[in-house]
């Protein structure tokens, strides 16, 4: 399509976005429903959390950004965020809708020096490419060779047949398509498209969850000198561990590394973080009732093919845990109501704060 059908489509997909009515499960979610001491049960000595609302950290979003569409494009709802720490700042990369929990997403980033919060003026991503013009949507930052990469996921609307056919071929049906993708940074500000991570024979048109093992500095850790990355939505209905050697690059490996069989059934793996030689993944999943629920699988780095414990109680911190003045932290926005531009920071409660 030309740029003038490119446009109209955009402001299609926003209006439609705007009118979307909201599912009613996801809308009852609440952070703390998760993540506070009540939902830990009998903590795991190997356990991350429980966790506590920072009231005093929380962003506001108080001007809306500089639309580069020019469709009239306004954000009603902040969720699903990326934190990195530098120079003793916390960066939060997060995802704007028009609505609760909608498509037609882009990416900004606000910045809290421990004070206060500063937003940058406009998106640092936004729907531009074909595979990406429902949405962009769900960073996940890690820093990478001096600069900075994010993986994050394009909503499109894929070839008719092409999906079909994949589709046939899968347990896992799909009406959209939703890619995984990456950028590349060096200033945290600026991005550059790297283009398509997870390909279409894997991901069957719809990957989620570039979840890459961290430590406590938000690095990406190395484990058998390579990258590794968890992916638990989508590709067929298949779990998936990618290998690379320099975070760009991935080969993939059909691997059932998380059962949560015991519990109920699994939905998304959140993060994952690195700890001695201890590997934790924080996952959603309903419980056999069908009531939506936190858990957290404890792994050792020599085996992270295989849990060793399944506790209950976690984050559902999507874009991963960092730790921010001796404090395990997260950030979400799922206890703002409607069009009230809120994120909020969540502390972990057993932690002694660093001087």
């Amino acid at each position: 399509m030309n740029e003038i059908e490119k446009k109209a489509y955009l402001a299609e997909q926003y209006i439609a976005a705007t009118k979307q009515k909201q599912s009613g499960a996801i809308d009852r979610l609440s952070t703390l429903q998760f993540s506070a001491e009540e939902a830990y049960g009998e903590k795991r000595d190997w356990q991350i959390g429980p966790f506590r609302l920072m009231e005093e950290a929380t962003f506001h979003k108080a001007e809306q950004w500089y639309d580069p569409l020019d469709i009239g494009w306004k954000c009603g709802f902040l969720f699903n965020p990326s934190l990195l720490v530098k120079d003793e700042k916390i960066y939060m990369f997060y995802r704007a809708a028009p609505k609760k929990e909608t498509l037609c997403s882009r990416i900004g980033l606000a910045i809290y020096d421990g004070e206060k919060w500063e937003d940058c003026r406009e998106p640092l991503l936004y729907p531009v490419e074909d595979n990406e013009l429902i949405s962009v949507e769900d960073p996940k930052v890690y820093p990478y060779e001096g600069g900075y990469v994010m993986f994050y996921n394009g909503i499109y609307e894929p070839d008719p047949a092409a999906l079909a056919k994949a589709n046939a071929e899968s347990d896992y049906k799909v009406g959209l398509g939703v890619d995984m993708k990456y950028a590349t940074s060096k200033d945290l500000i600026h991005w550059e498209r790297g283009g398509l991570v997870v390909p279409i024979e894997i991901s069957k048109f719809w990957v989620k969850a570039a979840v890459l093992p961290k430590d406590e500095s938000g690095q990406a850790v190395r484990i058998g000198g390579e990258y590794l990355m968890f992916i638990s939505e989508g590709c067929g209905g298949k779990q998936y561990i990618g290998h690379s050697k320099d975070m760009l690059h991935w080969d993939f490996e059909c691997c059932e590394y998380l059962d949560v069989s015991s519990k109920g059934h699994l939905h998304e793996v959140a993060c994952a973080v690195v700890m001695g030689d201890k590997l934790i993944l924080d996952f959603f999943y309903s419980d056999k009732n069908g009531q939506f629920k936190a858990g957290q699988a404890l792994y050792s780095i020599g085996d992270y093919r295989h849990q060793l414990q399944l506790a209950d109680g976690g984050t559902l911190s999507w874009g991963g845990l960092v730790k921010y003045k001796g404090k395990w932290t997260f950030a979400q926005g799922w206890d703002a109501k409607d069009f009230d531009l809120d994120m909020f920071l969540y502390c972990e409660e057993s932690q002694q704060q660093e001087s």
